[in-house]
């Protein structure tokens, strides 16, 4: 019985709200002369429903029969006790070029908040509805001196945000982030509408300028955090690291945050910033596996940033020495083992390394990652059968995780390595519906690489060049893969395989800060292929190349200019819509 009266309830609420999609439509296209005849039988209808009674008066001024919405108006408050339907016959009378009459039914519409300032959401919305911002303002702004425990400042904020009164909405919006902390998220959201990138930009200084006020006033750390959160959105994340360590001073409970900030800046390549954040937890964690974590990625950023190898090799050492070779540091492990095989050139005692880390009692995830280390450096041995048992050990042992899905990626990878790209593109295949979007568009970009060029000739020769070239940077000798690749555009000119080379030779090029070699190819690929799958990827590495590069941010904006208005679909759209105008200096707001 309760399911059956559940069921009519829900048909019922079905049935009023689709009543008025007639009508819609009818105003929609203009056509109020019917819009009229539907909504008088809808109000006749149900009286008592005031969005069918709003929309009936706005039918009736849209067909200028202002008299017959004044009337209908004047019996309806007569009716019911709704204060904001001042607003609308003072809009109706505003509309009659009678000011007087209009000003006069907003302040009555206003004036019963003295009676009951609940009154505020139907009247400030009915304001902000017809554009009455002065008087939304003033209605949502008296209900909060009425009732102090009312907030209003979302509100407010988006009121100012429209009237591009920046400072009033910024702080109307840390007003009600203070009101109900909760909101903090959305309350970001909101206000990285209106900031960049830029410490300079009007916007940016006057949050700064309001926060630090804040911070002076009240000792609250949700002004640091916000702080922090501004100076992130800036880059500059040494800033942020010193909001960040105030938050901690205070309140020493959990590294997290700054750990967070240390990612942050090395994803974004801040290196200098994210050494001394990653440095500072190293020295103030008092949590193992945090003071590891930072070890560990102060390393990645030492290869990334110096060459003197020695020091980084006796790093590591002296860490196996202060935290021993346990579980606890299998990452570690892992890192030096590559660092030797893939930096030190000695895959050998990479090799050896992992084998006795294998002996350490692992689980099943921590193996099958210690195994996929052990299977990348026997690839870069090019012993490709011995590797291919160790990613299928760990795609039978960790059935369905990221992990066994990466390994089968390896398979593929390996075996197109090796030639044998029937297998690979079998993998492949699979490996398109992986949980891990990652690893389902590597998997996508290989087989298209295959599919593409393996019909070329029956030898596919050229393909197995191509691969070679692929391994060749994969084994870190981008100086052997650049000539192999040369003689595929020398031997393969006009072939399928030509694109791929271009743009692997490119990018391979930017690897050693050959930038005008890249530039070439880049371009090569734009005057003889733009109807090809990869003229989008040449057109955004030539406009990153610009702009990160060389600082050419004119040469960048033309690049990123070409993705907008000719490739719509190409993944790179988004991000090349939004450097574009962050170059030409729109307001993004």
């Amino acid at each position: 019985m309760r399911f059956l009266l559940f069921c009519f309830l829900l048909f019922t609420a079905s049935m009023f709200s689709q009543e008025d999609l007639l009508a819609k439509e009818y105003s929609k296209n203009g056509e109020f002369e019917k819009a009229l005849l539907e909504y008088q039988e809808l109000y006749r209808n149900s009286a008592n429903n005031n969005a069918y009674f709003i929309e009936l008066i706005k039918t009736h001024q849209q067909l200028e029969q202002l008299d017959q919405a004044e009337a209908l108006l004047i019996k309806q408050i007569e009716r019911i006790n709704y204060p904001a339907l001042y607003v609308e016959l003072g809009y109706n009378y505003q509309l009659k070029n009678d000011l007087e009459s209009a000003n006069a039914n907003y302040n009555k519409a206003i004036s019963y908040l003295d009676e009951n300032p609940n009154y505020a959401f139907s009247v400030g919305k009915f304001f902000e509805n017809r554009s009455l911002l002065e008087q939304a303002i003033t209605t949502y702004e008296n209900a909060m001196i009425l009732k102090p425990t009312m907030n209003f400042n979302i509100q407010l904020a988006r009121i100012y945000g429209e009237q591009g009164n920046v400072e009033k909405m910024f702080n109307s919006y840390l007003e009600f982030v203070d009101f109900n902390s909760s909101y903090l998220d959305t309350i970001k959201r909101a206000m990285s509408d209106f900031i960049t990138d830029s410490p300079e930009n009007e916007n940016n200084l006057i949050l700064k300028r309001l926060l630090l006020k804040k911070i002076q006033q009240e000792p609250n750390l949700l002004w640091n955090e916000l702080l922090s959160w501004l100076f992130i959105q800036q880059k500059d994340y040494n800033k942020a690291f010193a909001q960040e360590k105030a938050i901690f001073n205070r309140q020493p409970e959990s590294l997290e945050r700054i750990e967070e900030l240390a990612f942050t800046a090395m994803n974004d390549n801040a290196f200098d910033s994210a050494k001394t954040i990653f440095t500072y937890l190293a020295e103030t964690a008092q949590n193992t596996d945090v003071q590891i974590g930072a070890h560990y990625n102060l390393l990645q950023i030492a290869l990334k940033t110096e060459t003197d190898l020695e020091t980084i090799e006796n790093t590591y050492l002296e860490l196996f020495e202060t935290f021993g070779k346990f579980n606890q540091t299998i990452n570690l492990q892992i890192a030096y083992a590559h660092f030797l095989a893939f930096y030190k050139h000695d895959p050998d005692a990479g090799t050896v390394f992992l084998k006795e880390s294998l002996k350490l009692p692992l689980n099943a995830l921590e193996e099958g990652t210690v195994k996929l280390e052990l299977g990348d450096i026997l690839v870069l041995q090019e012993k490709f059968n011995e590797a291919l048992i160790y990613f299928t050990q760990i795609q039978r042992r960790l059935k369905n995780s990221t992990l066994a899905q990466e390994a089968r990626f390896k398979v593929a990878q390996t075996s197109y390595y090796k030639g044998d790209f029937k297998w690979a593109e079998s993998q492949l295949k699979i490996l398109k519906a992986s949980t891990s979007q990652l690893i389902a568009n590597d998997a996508l970009d290989l087989m298209l690489l295959i599919t593409d060029n393996k019909f070329e000739d029956s030898t596919q020769a050229a393909l197995k060049l191509y691969a070679k070239a692929d391994l060749m940077a994969f084994q870190n000798k981008p100086n052997e893969a650049i000539a192999l690749l040369n003689t595929i555009l020398e031997n393969y000119k006009g072939q399928s395989i030509e694109d791929q080379a271009l743009y692997k030779q490119g990018k391979l090029f930017e690897s050693k800060n050959q930038f005008d070699k890249a530039i070439i190819n880049y371009q090569i690929i734009i005057a003889n292929f733009k109807d090809d799958i990869l003229a989008d990827d040449a057109y955004f590495a030539l406009a990153e190349v610009y702009e990160n590069k060389l600082q050419d941010s004119q040469k960048a904006k033309e690049n990123y200019e070409q993705i907008i208005f000719n490739y719509q679909d190409s993944i790179y759209f988004v991000d090349a819509r939004k450097r574009f105008r962050v170059l030409r200096g729109d307001d993004l707001n």
